[in-house]
């Protein structure tokens, strides 16, 4: 291994997390220690996604070694991207090196890495040797022996998270004198403009632009070119005349998401948030008020990641949505609020507790592979726990007729080696913004209580 190009070691989690990670270093040269690939023989039973992933890396590393039968591994390989996979950098073009020697097996696996990674800095002292690691201690730990440890941020949706798309933007005070020349019209009910576009405004389709004051107005874009663009009033969900399902807006951004909830035209819809700002409570509305009254969709179909807070409390008995039942504690504290007839007594709460239950269906996502919804309202709830690779999954279950709704806050992640910038809710968010069949709305205000408004500030 000789050269100026860099030479950057991976550790098991990176491969598990990202499988294509062999083919995201462009020249640089890849090592892989041997201890790596005991663990990924380890991973590789099982059909979760990690599994999934461990044999995913074997199948690669076997691709490139039946490429370069011909050639010592000694010497490496050339790591041309596989068959069917397509990467946005274009085809990497560095080599593939693998530890020579064989583990001990009685050391911890991290100290048996970072002992390879530190025998192949001294074997090449004129190249710079970098620890690729998704475990903070593993970099702490090679940190201490001087060599140089990064995380694996290839995958990172953007570079910071208060970069993220919010879906709603605020107009200048003198934005009507700014656009002298607007044309608008009235359609089955709906106010519409034809604005001329500045060259500052930076906006998206289905984004939700407010200017307060005296001349208080909700806008959405709905169609944009180079040229102008077209928005629509909003609706005033905070108003008893336009609410959904008993529910009514408590603030602007939420009224924001009902009026993308309630549009059948958007397909996609994001809302984050943090804890109490009312996204499963909105969702849950607008689809309800979408299947029960004006029956757009055939049922309402919930789901989400089933991460612990705490402790695990082992398996849990019954069918696959008795065993989901527990995990959906939003739901059911949601219905509680929905299903309330004002009239009726308990016998009145038990038959509208019945139906709708009836209309709702909660799955496991451990069992989305290979189905396809259709005409279904689909709640993707705490979606901040999910891969984008989980992400995509899901989203590519939607048939004819479908919505999919995904709810999070990116504050509560709970799975290892995911964060801010590479949650699958955040990647989902900035790959859609700019689809015109898309809205997404970042929450800000909690509407649980004053108690609970407090405790988010202070705790």
């Amino acid at each position: 291994m000789t050269g100026s190009k860099r030479i950057y070691a991976l550790d098991t989690n990176v491969l598990l997390h990202d499988p294509t990670s062999l083919f995201r270093f462009e020249e640089h040269d890849v090592f892989i220690p041997m201890t790596v690939l005991e663990e990924l023989d380890e991973k590789k039973k099982g059909s979760s996604e990690v599994s999934r992933n461990g044999r995913q890396v074997s199948r690669f590393l076997n691709e490139l070694i039946e490429r370069g039968k011909q050639h010592d591994l000694r010497d490496g390989l050339a790591l041309t991207n596989p068959q069917g996979i397509t990467l946005k950098q274009g085809a990497a073009a560095g080599r593939l090196y693998f530890q020579q020697r064989v583990s001990n097996g009685h050391d911890k696996a991290d100290n048996q890495i970072l002992s390879g990674v530190i025998e192949l800095r001294d074997q090449n002292p004129e190249r710079e040797v970098i620890l690729v690691s998704k475990d903070i201690n593993l970099r702490i730990k090679a940190s201490i022996y001087g060599i140089v440890a990064e995380d694996y941020e290839n995958d990172r949706a953007l570079d910071d998270f208060s970069l993220l798309y919010t879906g709603a933007a605020k107009l200048p005070e003198d934005f009507w004198d700014r656009h002298p020349e607007v044309r608008s019209w009235s359609e089955r009910g709906r106010t519409f403009y034809q604005v001329d576009r500045h060259s500052e405004e930076e906006w998206y389709p289905n984004q939700c632009l407010y200017l307060p004051g005296e001349n208080d107005v909700e806008l959405r874009v709905l169609h944009i070119d180079d040229a102008s663009a077209t928005l629509v009033l909003l609706d005033d969900h905070s108003h008893a005349n336009h609410h959904v399902w008993g529910i009514g807006a408590r603030n602007r951004e939420q009224n924001f998401a009902l009026n993308a909830l309630m549009d059948p035209d958007i397909d996609f819809v994001t809302l984050l948030g943090n804890a109490g700002t009312g996204k499963t409570l909105l969702a849950l509305a607008a689809g309800l008020a979408q299947v029960m009254d004006q029956q757009l969709y055939r049922e309402i179909i919930m789901t989400r990641a089933t991460v612990s807070v705490g402790e695990d409390i082992g398996f849990l008995p019954g069918t696959e949505e008795e065993k989901m039942t527990p995990w959906m504690g939003a739901l059911t504290d949601n219905l509680e609020v929905l299903a309330n007839p004002e009239d009726g007594g308990s016998w009145g709460r038990q038959a509208t507790n019945d139906l709708l239950a009836s209309r709702i269906k909660i799955r496991s996502l451990n069992f989305m592979r290979g189905r396809t919804f259709l005409s279904r309202y689909l709640i993707i709830d705490e979606a901040q726990n999910l891969t984008p690779k989980q992400m995509k999954t899901l989203v590519t279950r939607a048939g004819p007729g479908t919505k999919i709704v995904c709810l999070g806050n990116v504050e509560q992640i709970d799975t290892p080696y995911l964060t801010e910038t590479t949650s699958g809710l955040t990647y989902a968010v900035d790959r859609f913004k700019q689809w015109e069949h898309s809205a997404h709305i970042t929450l800000r205000r909690g509407e649980r209580s004053r108690l609970a408004d407090f405790a988010a500030e202070v705790l």
